[in-house]
């Protein structure tokens, strides 16, 4: 398991922006990561002043100087809080272009953005600018809806047994190594609503379920085993009778976790487009952070 080397968060100075960046800091101090805070002009508001405005060269450079200060009062303050240098990247055009340009230039191990992804405004997360980052980054993204007081103390990792959850239980103890786990498998029975349908027993659907159960169980705990997870500071849970979504968000609920890590690759793979429906339900209705894996190691 390599270290976190760097860490890249964007801001656009929002209060969930900044919960983010003090995210961010925490675990660049934590991993001894370099940070890097990063806010992006948006292009088509400066096109919009340069239309409006005759003197559009003093305008654009006024914003810039603006925002290139409000950029750097941040990292100071980071700076101030957390004991570690905080570095800056002002750019202009689209949030989520520069964002993954820059991610990339800099082979960034973690990317981290705010969303307003819990209580009233938690539908707004999805098509959010950081989902998008999310659907299009090749590198890990943390989306932060908390505000950080301590390190992450529990992670929920939902496991589908493909080499996409090994990848996800490595990042979770990248990102928190003296965090406990919940490894979390699904329970689905294959054709349980034909089964119930054609009038098969209940007991006889029971008896499969259980089946199923049983053997989930025995891969988490020869997926604890190769991992070489500490067995006492690893739970492990097989529920069913739901969406997978819905089961994920109540074991987060019910185990009082502040992460969730879901790997990128699956048996439900991640394209470049969308992020899988089971991913963009745990985004918008969950309360902890999310941290989606990357797609170039998944």
């Amino acid at each position: 398991m390599s270290p976190l080397s760097s860490i890249l968060v964007a801001t656009d100075f929002s209060a969930p922006s900044r919960h983010a960046a003090q995210r961010a800091a925490m675990l660049a101090r934590s991993s001894a990561a370099s940070l890097t805070l990063m806010h992006t002009l948006g292009g088509s508001a400066l096109d919009d002043l340069r239309r409006w405005v005759s003197d559009d060269s003093q305008a654009t450079s006024l914003i810039q100087a603006g925002a290139s200060q409000r950029l750097q009062e941040l990292a100071d303050e980071l700076g101030r809080t957390t004991g570690i240098h905080v570095q800056t990247h002002l750019t202009t055009g689209h949030p989520v272009d520069q964002v993954i340009k820059h991610a990339d230039a800099v082979d960034a191990g973690l990317l981290v953005t705010g969303t307003r992804g819990a209580g009233f405004f938690r539908g707004i997360v999805i098509g959010s600018t950081a989902e998008r980052i999310a659907k299009r980054s090749s590198h890990p993204v943390l989306m932060v809806r908390q505000l950080p007081h301590e390190p992450y103390r529990r992670i929920l990792v939902p496991v589908d047994f493909s080499e996409g959850s090994r990848h996800a239980i490595d990042l979770a103890r990248q990102i928190a190594p003296q965090a406990s786990l919940v490894l979390m498998h699904a329970v689905e029975l294959p054709y349980e609503g034909q089964m119930r349908r054609a009038g098969l027993a209940e007991h006889v659907v029971m008896r499969y379920l259980d089946a199923a159960r049983r053997e989930a169980q025995e891969r988490l705990r020869e997926l604890v085993t190769d991992a070489g997870l500490d067995l006492a500071r690893v739970r492990m849970s097989t529920p069913s009778g739901a969406d997978p979504w819905m089961l994920i968000v109540q074991e987060e609920q019910e185990t009082d976790c502040d992460l969730v890590v879901i790997g990128r690759q699956g048996r439900n793979a991640v394209d470049e487009f969308f992020l899988g429906s089971t991913t963009r339900m745990v985004i918008a209705e969950g309360a902890a952070d999310v941290l989606i894996g990357s797609r170039k190691s998944g």
